[in-house]
């Protein structure tokens, strides 16, 4: 993104802690149906459940709420791993399957394990499980059995639900209606309110200034700038 004026002062990099808990979750229509099947676990309609959405949808959020709450245990289903002993004992989360190099095999088994010992197993991804580079007809079968969930892109009332989690984030307090303005404005994606989220950040750091809608409207028309200069 470009530099604007004024913007000389290097601000100082602090850590964000993303919040995770139940309640730091805001739930509007796109994530109905994926926070119903979390919050009803263990009564799932299959044992396994996939959550699948774009980037910054609330699939991580939602997982580590489910891993809490089922004392579930991540596993990374790689040939020679003890994914499918852990899957025997425990509940497991199984995360970004689509942009991982798992091992068909392991997961079958993985998946075996979990419908053998009346255990759950969740996965995440960006992609429907169709979509996945599988080639083993048993996983396959498996997938196709599992419950699958999809998180839809944003509408303005969740991306303005999104918008107060990352200021909350940073600690920070911006006023209801800047938030509306934003989400109204701004590009449907939960990845566009972030990098928003961390410009402000920045820029209001930088040059000592508290966020207002003069440096929301510089801000949002910057990113506009440089979607067009992409295309």
């Amino acid at each position: 993104m470009a530099r604007h004026a004024g913007d000389h002062q290097l601000p100082l990099e602090f850590p964000v802690e993303e919040q995770t808990s139940r309640d730091d979750l805001r739930v509007a229509d796109p994530l109905k149906a994926a926070v119903r099947i979390v919050d009803g676990w263990p009564n799932w309609p299959s044992p396994v459940v996939v959550l699948v959405g774009p980037v910054g949808c609330g699939k991580s959020h939602l997982a580590s709420i489910w891993r809490e709450n089922a004392e579930a245990v991540s596993i990374d289903a790689v040939a020679g791993s003890d994914a499918a002993l852990q899957a025997a004992a425990h509940p497991v989360l199984f995360e970004d399957v689509d942009r991982r190099a798992f091992d068909e095999t392991e997961l079958f088994h993985v998946i075996n394990s979990v419908r053998e010992n009346g255990t759950s197993l969740l996965m995440t991804a960006r992609t429907l499980p169709a979509a996945w580079d599988v080639t083993l007809p048993d996983l396959k079968s498996r997938l196709r059995a599992a419950t699958v969930v999809e998180i839809g892109e944003p509408d303005e009332e969740l991306l303005g639900e999104v918008l107060m989690k990352l200021f909350s984030d940073r600690q920070i307090v911006v006023e209801d209606k800047l938030i509306a303005y934003i989400a109204a404005r701004m590009e449907r994606s939960a990845e566009a309110a972030r990098r928003i989220v961390e410009e402000l950040d920045r820029l209001a750091l930088a040059r000592r200034l508290k966020i207002n809608r003069a440096l929301v409207a510089e801000v949002l028309s910057g990113f506009e700038e440089d979607d067009r200069d992409s295309d």
